[in-house]
Parts: C-alpha cells; structure tokens; sequence
C-alpha cells in the first residue's frame, strides 16, 4: 500500500507524463501498485520520497556497475560540469573515452558515440545496410535493442512485460525486413541463412540476453552467428549495451570469444549519464559522415559531462579483481536462492551470467522468448512486492535482469538471502 506521499506524486505525474512514467517498465504495470519515486541513492541502497531505504538491484537497469553516487564518478561530473554542459563541438574527452573503449573490446577500432542504446541499434542498422548493400535483418523474439521502428519487431523489455508482440504506429513495410528468429536455435538460424543469406545485411543479437530476462547463450549458438554471417557476407551485430563493461572487461565477446563486426554499447559506459557508442571495424566504420555517405548525427552527441562519468567508470574498473568479486558475490547469492526455493518447493530458476541474473518463476529451464513467457508472472508479482516490504527492490517486471553492482556487499548478500527466506515460509507457498 503506497503512502500518501506517494499517492500524491503518482497523481500529479499522471497529469503531466503519459502513465506518469518516462520509461514504461517504471510504472510497476507488470507487478501491479504505485510506483516508488526516488529522492536519493548511495552505494547499493536507495531512499524514496517517503524516506524508506532499499537495498537496490536495480542499479539504473544495469549502468551503475561501481553503486549509486560514485565518490570518483561524481567529482568527475562536477568537474566537467563546472568547466561547461555541452560544446556542441569536439573536446578531448571523447577522444580519451574512444581510446578507452578501443584498449578493452578488441573488435572496436573505430566508434561513434551516442546519447542512448535505442539511437547506438538505430544508427549501426543503418550503417550494416549500406555496408553491405542488402535490406535484410536478423533478430531474435525477445531481444531489445532499443524502441527505434525497424527493431521493434517481437521485442523484449517493455514491449515484452505488456505482452506487445509488437506497437502501434510502426508498419508492416518497416518491420517487413526484419526476420525474427528464436534465440538459441542454430537449426532454425543456419534454415534462414540457406535461404536469404544473400539478401541478410546483418544479425542482432544480444549475447546475453538481458531483455526477457537473462538467457545465457547455449554452447557454439554465437560461434554459429559468427560462422553464418562470414559465410554469407552478412555482419555480426553484438548489442552489449547491457554486457558491455558488465560480465567482463572486454564484455560478453571476451567472456565468450566470439568477435562481432559491431558492437552496441551504453549503460555502464556513461556510468549513469545518458551516453551510448557503436562501433567496430574501421572500413565500416568509415562510411559514416563527413568521411562516408551514411548520415548520422546527434547535438548532444559525446556530451562532455556524460564523457567525463564513463571515463571515470571504466578506469575504475580496471581493477583485476572487480569481475572476480562481483561473479562470486551474484554466484553465492544465486546459490542461496535456489536452495530456498527448492526447500520450500516453489518451482523456479536462477538464470545468471556474472553480475547479472533473473529469478524465473516456473518448471524447467529457461533459454528463449517461450520459455520466459511461460513463467509465472503472478507469483513474481507477490514475490517482488514481498522483497519491497522487506526493503529489498529486484526490477519490478519478470523480464528484466538484476544486477549486481561493486556498491553490494557481503552483508547486503546476507540480507537479501534472509529475506527471500522469510518470503519463502510466509506467501511465497501460497
């Protein structure tokens, strides 16, 4: 039950902002309730308008790897602000983040930066399109890769927690050049390959999925998409906007040795400021304007502010214990959980890669779009709105990932595993 505080934000943003949210999944429409609107946060834990603190696994959906309020991310941003907002001309803060980025994800040797996710997928379709000289793309159902038209075709996110196959205002003639597969079926890929592979300009996938909830790759299914598409002249599309800087240094293509021919990231890269980049081999890379014929362009493109947070984020994770931590700490915490679960005999699944990890609700594995459409919203409703009284706040939707962030502690762990309990002998068999 929100308190009035609450009920009276919530009121006067539905006035003002359609649904009262910036972002759909904000609008706890999956789990039901008024949404929390938060004052402020620090480390691992946030503080809501009524004053109530929790423990946080949300983390800005994934971009705030070091914790909520840096001390380093922080000073950096002031600085940078202090010294100006936006330029709206070239600085050397973009050319330190490109290096930056280009010394840790070795299929990167030119980049562009962006101010979001959705704009990185938009433009590097584009660029695959006129690299290749074919209109043809491939997905697969479940994966998000931001709301631009095209890519909205059987998306995952929001689109997936309000069980839109698709959204209004986007035509057939758009998505019609969209082929939609399903994850980690190589047979039903290498099938699409034998008979369009000649008109397929590229596939997009997320190597970890993170938008239907976290799927892990099954063994050799990248190794496939990387073999098909060099087979057929396509392009390889890694969307590391949630894996980027998250399950490695180098991402998901280090932590699974599969090199893509571009690369999407945001997220962790902006350390929290809007900021996103796409990137890859120099020879595509290179048609883009003012050197090629494919336009692309953004006022607050490299914004120095946001430039200034993602350098500071990347160089602090140039420790070499940071993924070793963050894996042990989201691996015992996963442990923990499955055993609580099975104990109580509530049917469900961890799935987790590094620092990220989903709590499916259900019999059985989950390793595609099907498969996480069969789980159990309703009890995870219960379950996330039990973790909210306990002070504990997992990503109000079935379908999204929690995350770990360096902020988490031991004892946060511990916290969040008593909790689950409690849960558990309580509603959590009902």
């Amino acid at each position: 039950m929100a308190d009035n505080k609450t009920e009276e934000l919530n009121r006067r943003a539905k006035a003002v902002i359609p649904g009262g949210v910036n972002s759909p999944v904000r609008s706890w429409k999956a789990v039901g309730g008024v949404p929390r609107f938060i004052a402020r946060a620090r480390g691992a834990h946030l503080v809501d308008a009524e004053g109530k603190v929790y423990l946080d696994y949300v983390g800005s959906w994934g971009a705030l790897i070091l914790g909520h309020a840096d001390p380093h991310v922080v000073a950096a941003v002031q600085e940078a602000a202090a010294r100006g907002i936006t330029f709206g001309a070239p600085t050397e803060g973009e050319i330190q983040l490109a290096e930056m980025v280009r010394q840790r994800i070795a299929s990167i040797e030119k980049l562009r930066l962006v101010s979001s996710g959705t704009e990185a997928g938009m433009s590097v379709l584009r660029l695959a399109k006129a690299y290749t000289k074919r209109q043809r793309i491939v997905k697969f159902d479940g994966c998000y890769h931001g709301h631009a038209d095209a890519l909205l075709a059987r998306a995952g996110s929001g689109v997936a927690t309000f069980s839109i196959p698709d959204t209004a205002g986007v035509s057939e003639a758009v998505t019609g050049e969209t082929m939609v597969l399903s994850y980690n079926d190589v047979d039903e890929t290498a099938a699409t390959f034998k008979d369009h592979g000649a008109q397929i300009a590229a596939v997009i996938v997320e190597p970890v999925c993170g938008n239907m909830g976290v799927i892990p790759p099954a063994q050799g299914f990248l190794q496939t998409l990387r073999n098909l598409t060099r087979d057929h002249g396509s392009l390889l599309i890694f969307d590391e906007v949630i894996t980027g800087f998250r399950v490695a240094r180098g991402g998901a293509q280090e932590f699974y040795g599969v090199v893509p021919d571009l690369t999407c990231l945001g997220k962790i890269l902006g350390g929290g400021m809007p900021l996103g980049a796409f990137g890859g081999r120099a020879e595509i890379m290179d048609l883009l304007a003012p050197d090629g014929p494919v336009y692309q362009a953004g006022t607050l493109s490299g914004n120095p502010v946001a430039v200034a947070a993602g350098i500071a984020t990347l160089e602090a994770l140039d420790d070499n214990g940071v993924y070793t931590a963050l894996d042990q700490r989201a691996g015992s915490l996963q442990r923990s959980l499955e055993g609580i679960l099975e104990s109580y005999e509530i049917p469900a699944t961890v799935n987790r890669v590094g620092s990220m990890a989903t709590l499916f609700f259900g019999p059985g594995r989950v390793a595609n779009a099907a498969g996480a459409r069969r789980s159990d919203g309703k009890r995870f409703a219960r379950f996330f709105h039990g973790m909210m009284d306990r002070g504990i706040y997992f990503p109000p939707s079935p379908y999204e990932s929690a995350f770990l962030s360096l902020a988490h502690s031991d004892a946060d762990v511990e916290k969040t595993i008593l909790a689950v309990g409690d849960w558990a002998r309580g509603e959590g068999r009902g």
